[in-house]
């Protein structure tokens, strides 16, 4: 069953309450891009200007392109403050999270007041669907690193992959990422997405490959579709097909990979894992590996606590493409 906006707030009535759980913030979590990546959510689960077929987090509930102010400011700096005086590893805090960060009106005034506070770098990954737009992309320049998504060039593809809100133009999307490359200083890693037999065709990939350079990113990052997605018809490429498709789009493409473990020196606490595991699985499904990763606890421990969260109804166990998820319930 996929998690809904309803599953989504009634775990945060049960949890926000308690200590050390954030509104705003997730993780960190470790990340196949950013290292330890501290999350900072910012838009309300799932208002989107985009319904992607793979999104793990289910359907857009709210197509838009409005920017609002959907949490007060200074709610989102306080949780921030709170969380750099804790003893908690981050390389990153990164704009993401259960909508397009860019939505989200007060963006620029939020990473200036960061930068007041604390040195960490700042990233925001985007659907790239508002750069047309001079006030985001002033807003995105105070980013260290932008990672925008480009999965369709054509309008056809757009529709087929990203189903984006009606006003939406791929040509106008793609005018306004070329403006942010060119007036941009930090990193630029363009993320693209491929859902096999859909946007990977050599047509589309050479459409691709053109757009990519006129871009000129720092880098490609190729993804494919690795959690259960909205549409069951959403399926991956496999390893094979990606390196191709890498060594087709030229020498800043990469396939982005799993990123190593590193072993928290905490001591373990049940009551404190299963906390921690709570605040992973609201935001995505994932399975024991991902959780390992994220928190350094040993499998095992790891397994026992995600076995009492099934007894308690809390969480549940599905099969994707032969590999065990767990997801809220």
């Amino acid at each position: 069953m996929r998690f809904t906006k309803t599953r989504f707030k009634s775990w945060w009535n049960v949890v926000y309450k308690e200590k050390k759980i954030y509104r705003h913030l997730y993780g960190p979590v470790p990340s196949r891009r950013l290292g330890y990546s501290l999350g900072i959510d910012i838009v309300p689960y799932k208002i989107c200007s985009l319904d992607c077929i793979y999104c793990q987090l289910g359907r857009t509930t709210k197509l838009t392109l409005e920017r609002e102010s959907f949490y007060p400011l200074e709610e989102i700096v306080t949780e921030i403050r709170q969380i750099l005086t804790e003893d908690v590893p981050i390389d990153y805090l990164t704009f993401s999270g259960s909508g397009e960060p860019t939505l989200y009106h007060e963006l620029g005034r939020l990473m200036r007041k960061i930068r007041a506070i604390t040195p960490l770098p700042l990233a925001v990954l985007t659907n790239s669907t508002l750069l047309y737009r001079e006030d985001i992309r002033h807003d995105l320049l105070m980013a260290d690193l932008v990672v925008p998504s480009l999965d369709a060039v054509t309008q056809e593809m757009f529709k087929a992959v990203n189903r984006p809100h009606p006003s939406l133009d791929i040509e106008t999307i793609i005018e306004g990422l070329i403006k942010f490359c060119q007036e941009y200083k930090g990193q630029l890693w363009l993320e693209v997405l491929l859902v096999k037999g859909i946007n990977d065709s050599l047509d589309h990939l050479q459409i691709l490959r053109d757009t990519i350079r006129r871009l000129q990113p720092d880098k490609v990052q190729l993804n494919t579709v690795i959690r259960p997605p909205t549409e069951t018809f959403a399926h991956p490429l496999g390893n094979e097909e990606l390196e191709k498709i890498r060594n087709y789009l030229g020498s800043k493409a990469e396939v982005v990979v799993d990123f190593p473990r590193r072993d928290r020196k905490a001591a373990f606490s049940s009551e404190k894992l299963t906390k921690e595991i709570l605040e992973i699985v609201s935001r995505r499904p994932v399975t024991i590996e991902d959780i390992h990763q994220a928190l350094g606890y040993h499998r095992l421990e790891i397994s026992k606590a995600l076995k009492e969260l099934k007894q308690a109804n809390k969480i549940r166990e599905i099969n994707h493409q032969g590999r065990i998820y767990f997801e809220l319930k």
